[in-house]
């Protein structure tokens, strides 16, 4: 299972705060993956679906929450579920949302507390979900200042619930990613310049590293090849357009550094299993805080 691990990007821009998707699929399928951001899952209709956190497994019912820490393995699997029309929100939450000064005031402490336990992952009870539930369903229609407002009252609300499970007996193995200096520069610069062609020898100077070596060491560290890093970094912008924006699926594709829409749409169908257009259907609606 560990091989098969990969570190997922995220659409989460480092200028944003937290993101919201909303969608509706009839498949739930996600390998399993890790990413430095926090993570709220909310699942209905899903009744069947297998949940892999960290080193807990188990099927989901009919509705469920979870918040999975930073670089915690988890994963999806359609498993037993028949359901055609499985509903997802999830929120994909930065890791300095609230920076320390912050939660160290007495107000935050179940907030703070709450993202400590999250490393295990944590399984909400069905209540807590049930009664949050509609609060989550009207979080991607908010804008400005009461969006943000409210999903930090909805933050507050689970610290406090009542009933908690943490899932996982295991922390993550993944916090190298984000501690090691060499990774932030890579990932930095291509933050920069994934719009143009970016060369293996360009990249490996920028860490004094040989080529052979630099291939090595993402592989190890993100388990992927440069250039997979590279355009999955792509897909990530592109993916955010898509939904955000009413650009043209050839525009996306140049703007994103592919040059020619051909590869874009073969690429991009390999990492989400669907083209582009059928990408920028699924989702019911997805909103940022800048």
């Amino acid at each position: 299972m560990r091989n098969s691990v990969h570190r997922e990007i995220t659409q989460l821009s480092p200028e944003d705060s937290f993101l919201v998707y909303e969608r509706v699929k009839d498949d739930f399928d996600f390998p399993i993956h890790f990413h430095p951001e926090y993570e709220l899952n909310f699942i209905y209709k899903g009744e069947g679906v297998r949940r892999i956190i960290g080193d807990h497994s188990s099927v989901i019912s009919d509705a469920e929450l979870v918040l999975v820490g930073p670089n915690l393995t988890h994963g999806w699997e359609l498993n037993k579920c028949t359901c055609k029309e499985i509903y997802e929100i999830t929120v994909h939450i930065q890791q300095d949302l609230l920076n320390e000064k912050m939660l160290s005031r007495r107000i935050f402490k179940c907030i703070r507390d709450m993202f400590n336990r999250s490393k295990h992952g944590i399984l909400f009870s069905q209540e807590t979900t049930m009664k949050v539930m509609p609060r989550l369903k009207v979080l991607p229609k908010l804008n400005g200042i009461n969006y943000f407002l409210e999903f930090i009252s909805i933050l507050n609300d689970l610290a406090g619930s009542e009933n908690q499970t943490l899932l996982s007996t295991q922390f993550s193995e993944m916090n190298d990613f984000q501690n090691s200096e060499p990774i932030k520069k890579v990932y930095e610069y291509i933050q920069e310049n994934y719009s143009r062609k970016i060369g293996l020898d360009e990249i490996s100077q920028l860490i004094n590293m040989s080529p052979v070596s630099f291939n090595r060491f993402i592989k190890k560290r993100t388990g992927k090849t440069f250039i997979n890093y590279v355009n999955d970094t792509r897909i990530s912008y592109a993916s955010r357009w898509l939904i955000e924006s009413e650009k043209s699926i050839g525009e996306i594709s140049y703007q994103c550094g592919f040059n020619n829409i051909a590869n874009f749409n073969r690429i991009f169908k390999k990492s989400k299993e669907c083209t582009p257009s059928e990408f920028r259907k699924e989702f019911v609606g997805m909103q940022r805080v800048l």
